[in-house]
């Protein structure tokens, strides 16, 4: 198994066109041969809180190396994406370690043969979440303190929030130069850490994952 994350950069005239494939892509998606787990996914800044209406981005998991190359080669939809001008870049990913569900779903799962990450290792992190409603208020109020941390966090190559659903169905991927950098940041941040006390002394998400991945191809500043 082993995962994707593509972005989509789209010109200025295609913000309508980005909208509309939130709500038809998925079941695009359902045909794909050798996907295992795939979601198209809004962007913005603030963990999604101020979106983005020229970027989406697609986050994929795959049986095989074959089906992943296959469907980015040569999908119909994306040769559509690529004919109106959407910009794409893949990064390709492995799944090192991971907890939680997504829609009940438990994607991402590493093998037992997968090595563990080294501290100087480039690595891909995933934060997910569905926000219960009568949590969202103090949420949204706290996510902007600790994005303006993570940004300018030493070794915090690239940060994107991305969304299935606007409030409550959140998530960020960030990429970072070492697996050091990034921990460095996670347990020594105080926004950061402040944030993480609230979600669990609130009970602020119904269901969340947490995952890491070992970066394969695609490492680069977006």
């Amino acid at each position: 198994m082993l995962t994707t994350f593509t972005l989509f950069d789209l010109p200025a005239t295609e913000w309508r066109r980005g909208l509309a494939q939130m709500g038809t892509t998925p079941r695009h998606l359902q045909q794909v041969p050798g996907l295992a787990f795939g979601r198209m996914l809004g962007s913005g800044v603030d963990f999604g809180l101020r979106p983005n209406l020229r970027r989406y981005a697609l986050l994929a998991e795959w049986h095989t190396e074959e089906a992943a190359r296959t469907f980015l080669a040569g999908d119909a939809l994306l040769r559509q994406f690529a004919a109106r001008g959407w910009q794409q870049r893949t990064t390709w990913l492995e799944a090192v370690q991971t907890h939680g569900a997504w829609d009940g779903a438990a994607p991402f799962r590493p093998t037992a043969t997968t090595p563990p990450l080294l501290p100087h290792e480039p690595v891909a992190v995933l934060t997910r979440a569905t926000i219960r409603w009568w949590r969202a208020w103090p949420f949204w109020r706290a996510v902007p303190a600790a994005s303006r941390a993570v940004v300018g966090a030493p070794g915090m190559r690239f940060s994107i929030g991305l969304g299935e659903r606007p409030i409550v169905r959140q998530a960020t991927l960030s990429l970072w130069d070492s697996v050091a950098q990034m921990q460095h940041y996670a347990y020594r941040a105080p926004d950061h850490q402040a944030v993480i006390r609230r979600t669990r002394a609130e009970n602020w998400y119904r269901e969340e994952l947490f995952a890491r991945f070992r970066v394969l191809d695609g490492l680069e500043e977006a």
